[in-house]
């Protein structure tokens, strides 16, 4: 198990003593701990809605013989009632990728100004990116990205009404583009458009690779399903399948469960109708 410490501010910290990411960089670069932490946990900078953590990115890279040792990464490490995940305000992180070479794990979360530059990191296993609405343009950023040893990819891609610009077109695209020859873990969720996302997947080449399948926290309706009661067959490499918080129905729930698989069906949802429109949505946006 890799050293693990959180650093994070709550309001009192923000609002009466003045703390926020310039500080919160120099907190952590001042830690005697410090050469001892392979995981390096960000949580709240203060007024993460209104502050990007640009200043504790930018440490990092400026100071990077104090960081080159750190393994995970965790910026945005924050729950609503510190800042709802939509307005956590990111930052660009197009220089970090150089400045820590040894690093094999990063999460973010929240998307708003996020910006990942050319990606490109030898020893980078998982990448997850957390958000309530994930803009094409990281999307596209992940697709050109050079990541020989990804072994985990998990997106939330969100709704449009928070920053999701893209479509199933989209998928297919970071899907045909990208070429993990490793990747054993394929999350692509949260999304309004589930059922869409679930047919890109299955018609991509990572489907012969991964052993992991992740399709949760989405608007998957029977549509989808039947797409994979069909597909998951052809597959003997996938072991694993989470579809939690879905749109399905009992009967579809009980065929899928008949699969020789490990497959995780929690939070069954129903959807709203209202004049004959039918309302599905995604578990995180706001």
């Amino acid at each position: 198990m890799y050293k693990s410490k959180t650093y994070g501010y709550d309001w009192e910290d923000y609002d009466e003593n003045g703390k926020s990411a310039e500080t919160m960089i120099v907190e952590i670069m001042e830690d005697k701990e410090l050469p001892q932490i392979e995981e390096l946990v960000i949580a709240c900078w203060g007024g993460a809605w209104e502050d990007s953590c640009q200043p504790i990115i930018d440490g990092i890279v400026e100071n990077k013989d104090k960081f080159a040792h750190i393994k995970r990464l965790f910026i945005g490490d924050m729950d609503y009632e510190d800042c709802e995940v939509s307005w956590i305000i990111q930052g660009n992180y197009s220089e970090l990728w150089k400045a820590l070479p040894n690093l094999k794990e990063v999460t973010i979360k929240g998307s708003m100004e996020l910006t990942l530059g050319e990606i490109c990191h030898e020893n980078l296993e998982s990448l997850e990116i957390i958000c309530g609405g994930l803009p094409s343009d990281v999307i596209e950023q992940i697709a050109n990205a050079k990541l020989p040893n990804l072994k985990k990819l998990n997106l939330y891609l969100g709704s449009d009404g928070y920053g999701f610009d893209g479509d199933e077109k989209t998928i297919q695209d970071l899907l045909e583009k990208t070429d993990f020859t490793k990747l054993e873990y394929l999350g692509i969720n949260d999304s309004e458009i589930q059922d869409e996302v679930t047919e890109a997947i299955l018609a991509s080449k990572y489907m012969s690779r991964i052993t992991t399948l992740d399709l949760s926290n989405g608007t998957l309706s029977d549509k989808g399903g039947q797409m994979l009661l069909e597909a998951l067959p052809k597959y003997p490499n996938i072991t694993t399948v989470d579809l939690h918080f879905h749109y399905l129905s009992d009967e579809m729930m009980e065929k899928l469960e008949a699969l020789p698989i490990s497959i995780d069906l929690d939070e069954q949802n129903e959807a709203d109708e209202d004049d004959d429109e039918v309302y599905r949505y995604a578990m995180l946006t706001e």
